[in-house]
């Protein structure tokens, strides 16, 4: 199975920019599909974006269209969550996720997931 790491969460006023990263280890990852997920205080964890190995196919949550953009980098095997124009209410705890098959939107489709990291807006 794969494993994954989270960092580069932190500390930012609105209006600024982060960008996470997901670094992947163990197994494969040609047939993978990547996902990004956050839960804030009180929330059920949500699906921010995706992005497959093979193709770099990208999907959006329409709260961050236009704001965030998901990459990766193969030879790395890490995947990366830019993050401009920041929000308040994007205040939360941001996941890396991963799972043998097509790309989802659905938490519960994914089987491998990081620890998490976590992402303070300001006002």
């Amino acid at each position: 199975q794969v494993q994954l790491v989270e960092s580069g969460g932190g500390l930012v006023q609105a209006g600024g920019s982060l960008r996470l990263s997901c670094a992947a280890s163990g197994g494969t990852f040609g047939n993978y599909a990547m996902g990004w997920f956050r839960q804030g205080p009180g929330k059920e964890r949500e699906f921010v974006a995706s992005i497959t190995w093979s193709s770099s196919s990208t999907y959006y949550a329409d709260s961050v269209k236009g704001r965030f953009t998901i990459s990766r980098d193969n030879a790395k095997r890490t995947v990366y969550l830019q993050m401009n124009s920041l929000k308040p209410e994007d205040t939360a705890v941001y996941y890396c996720a991963a799972r043998y098959g097509p790309p989802s939107t659905v938490v519960g489709n994914f089987d491998s997931w990081g620890q998490g990291t976590q992402v303070t807006v300001s006002s």
